[in-house]
């Protein structure tokens, strides 16, 4: 696991483009500069680590752009100690943007093999956070509520149970919709029962899979 003045230099360089690109919360930057986005990356693919491109990862998914990883995590406003629930662990790149961020943790991965790989990955780097194998529209009701819940997959719909364990005053970051491209929503919960949602615009994600059984 080797982190290199290369690198490192790339990772700057990285930065500098997503600063370009409208991301202007230094928290989020300073977490993406810190964090060596090639090891969670299969082998075929480190030498693009620092591209802004998704890549493949295995189980029909992918380690998500690293402006919409950006974009999610500014949309989120965290702060240190926010209590974060995370729909699709994937890679481990996301969780440890966020507890990089100073983000409390609970990530749910429903791909086996992902939800192995990217534990161990995180554990090894010292990530601290709590990784769950299960099914994201359940979420974590043992663990609620949560500051923020971020959703890194297409949802076909917005899951209700997460509502339910959304602080008052929270954010659910979720990309809505079907086929090619997904509107990126903010919902904050105002009130019990009451929301109100923002839209910031098109991107595209793997889909969430919904009332299917558990992937190897």
């Amino acid at each position: 696991m080797i982190d290199t003045y290369r690198h490192k230099g790339l990772r700057k360089k990285l930065v500098e483009l997503l600063k370009d690109k409208g991301i202007n919360d230094l928290n989020v930057l300073e977490a993406i500069n810190a964090i060596p986005r090639h090891l969670f990356m299969d082998n075929a693919f480190v030498n693009f680590a620092y591209r802004d491109q998704a890549f493949p990862i295995g189980a029909d998914q992918t380690i998500s752009q690293p402006y919409t990883v950006a974009f999610q995590s500014q949309l989120m406003q965290i702060g240190r100690g926010s209590k974060v629930l995370e729909i699709g662990t994937g890679s481990g790149y996301q969780s440890a943007v966020l507890i990089q961020m100073g983000a409390k943790v609970f990530s749910i991965e429903r791909h086996r093999s992902l939800h192995k790989k990217s534990k161990q990955k995180l554990e090894e780097l010292g990530y601290k956070g709590r990784f769950f194998f299960g099914d994201g529209f359940e979420g974590l009701p043992a663990f609620a509520p949560f500051d923020r819940i971020l959703i890194t997959a297409a949802a076909p719909r917005i899951p209700e149970k997460l509502l339910e364990q959304l602080q008052i005053g929270g954010f659910l970051i979720i990309p809505l919709g079907g086929g090619d491209n997904q509107q990126m929503l903010r919902i904050t919960k105002i009130a019990a029962g009451k929301y109100e949602k923002e839209q910031f615009g098109e991107f595209s994600f793997v889909p969430m899979l919904e009332n299917k059984s558990f992937s190897s």
